[in-house]
């Protein structure tokens, strides 16, 4: 029975840059009938301009478990430290809540 687990390990390897993550303040998902495109965005205050910081694309099974996962682990979250709460409002960040910078 031991061995049969270990054949089912997989051995998932995260190397430094990687691990360092990337940091996005928007998504933008868009699928097909045999994708699901998540484009993660960094949108910075007063810059015209966004970049797409990492693209991530998921068959629609893939993206239905993801979905169920990111629910659990909310779930999870929010019994730990309270309900996430979610502003009303425009939902892209133009401005971060700060004062307009002047020169």
């Amino acid at each position: 029975m031991e061995d049969k687990a270990k054949q089912n390990q997989i051995n998932i390897e995260l190397d430094d840059q990687v691990g360092e993550g990337t940091y996005a303040n928007l998504a933008v998902i868009t699928h097909s009938p045999s994708e699901f495109v998540i484009d993660f965005v960094r949108i910075m205050p007063g810059l015209p301009k966004a970049k797409v910081k990492s693209r991530v694309i998921l068959t629609p099974e893939h993206a239905k478990r993801f979905l169920s996962a990111l629910q659990e682990n909310i779930q999870k979250f929010e019994s730990i430290n309270g309900p996430i709460k979610i502003k009303q409002g425009n939902p892209i960040p133009m401005n971060f809540g700060g004062p307009t910078a002047q020169a």
